[in-house]
């Protein structure tokens, strides 16, 4: 009793000093995890004492949301449930944003894969029915032309009612990473013959994300048999809950691919600067940097994410107006975009000689980049080159 009067007390002085989350968590809301083997009962306690109350769990992390009082910031509340030591750790629920930069749309020109030499590439591995892609992000246009047969499976995560793209960027996404290629329509995918995941984790059709359900979507199609998780969100800080998912997804053999941000500095950007991802930044038609590209040593490989033509939704969606994009075919920039072809780099590997793991299909990809001005210092690796990741080129 002596111990949650004292944390009650410390709780009060902390919410009198008026620090609230801002922009980059969800107000009132707290990701939890207590030790393994903590009884149920003391778990309800700590959380009684903050006047906590627990909305959902995350499966397979042991991870609970919980709602805190009106009023109350979660960076504080996490400090007071953290001096328990059942805790094993808590923390404000993450705000994740998109990594696309609107360009005013173009006619179709794809120049991203002949700099990646995509075509020779598909010449020794065009990619493979089994190898799927998982796009975690606003969802996929579930009827559009050049995607629709290429969706093996849909999962939806966000609040919404539809696992289909009401925002733009996932559709634009799946394009890039295994749009139908050979079929007389539309654009050519780099991941040509793979198949795509629709991993729906917009919060609320906005572009949006958040911790709890990013890292639901990691492990949900970590589970569902993803080869490749494509991630285009992203945050300055880390969040332990995604670093869980991360890890869990890693651990189940999937290559994971993290878009480096459009801050355009050197400041590291998650989940892309955990060491499981293949963290990308955009480059031009010129091999230069993409001016809001992030940059560093931190970033492995860097990726084509300027004026990049792909798929958008063929109904309205909430991208449309806001930036004067067509339905259909559109043009859009970013590390998003960069990252895209890197996922879809990563399915034709799969598909080779060289895909006996997540750590050798990365490694492939790292060890046969170009290396373009800028490497060794805005990026790691170089800039990414498809016919060399599998074998077409020496």
């Amino acid at each position: 009793m002596r111990r949650w009067l004292t944390w009650l007390l410390a709780l009060g002085t902390q919410l009198a000093a008026g620090a609230v989350c801002g922009q980059e968590c969800v107000p009132g809301e707290l990701l939890v995890k207590f030790r393994q083997g903590t009884p149920a009962r003391v778990q309800a306690g700590v959380h009684h004492t903050t006047g906590a109350t627990v909305r959902r769990q995350l499966a397979g992390l042991g991870v609970e949301v919980v709602a805190l009082p009106p009023g109350m910031d979660p960076q504080q509340a996490a400090s007071v449930y953290a001096r328990d030591p059942n805790v094993q750790y808590a923390e404000p629920n993450t705000i994740y944003r998109p990594a696309s930069i609107p360009n005013d749309p173009l006619s179709g020109q794809e120049w991203g894969l002949s700099e990646i030499q995509a075509q020779r590439a598909w010449d020794v591995s065009p990619g493979s029915g089994g190898v799927s892609i998982a796009i975690l992000d606003s969802g996929i246009d579930l009827s559009h032309e050049d995607l629709a047969a290429k969706i093996v499976a849909s999962q939806n995560y966000s609040p919404s009612d539809t696992a289909d793209d009401r925002y733009g960027h996932g559709t634009h996404l799946a394009g890039i990473a295994a749009a139908i290629t050979n079929n007389g329509v539309g654009i050519a995918g780099v991941g040509a013959n793979c198949t795509l995941m629709n991993i729906k984790v917009d919060r609320d059709e906005d572009g949006l994300t958040t911790a709890d359900i990013l890292s639901q979507g990691i492990t949900g199609a970590a589970d569902a048999g993803a080869k490749v998780i494509c991630m285009s969100f992203g945050a300055p800080t880390p969040n332990q809950t995604v670093r869980d998912a991360i890890d869990y997804a890693w651990e189940s053999g999937v290559v994971l691919v993290a878009s480096a941000g459009n801050q355009g500095g050197s400041g590291v950007y998650y989940p892309a600067a955990y060491p499981e991802c293949i963290s990308v930044a955009a480059t031009t038609s010129s091999d230069q940097r993409e001016s809001h590209s992030n940059f560093g040593t931190w970033v492995d490989v860097a990726a084509p994410g300027s004026g990049i033509f792909s798929t958008l939704p063929s109904h309205p969606f909430n991208m449309q107006p806001a930036y004067g994009l067509p339905l259909n075919y559109g043009t859009l920039s970013g590390t998003s975009q960069a990252a895209a072809f890197v996922a879809g780099l990563a399915g034709l590997v799969w598909s080779t000689p060289f895909g006996t793991s997540s750590a050798a299909v990365r490694a492939r990809i790292e060890q046969t980049c170009d290396r373009i001005p800028g490497t060794g210092n805005l990026w790691r690796s170089g800039r990414i080159n498809a016919a060399r990741a599998v074998g077409a080129i020496p």
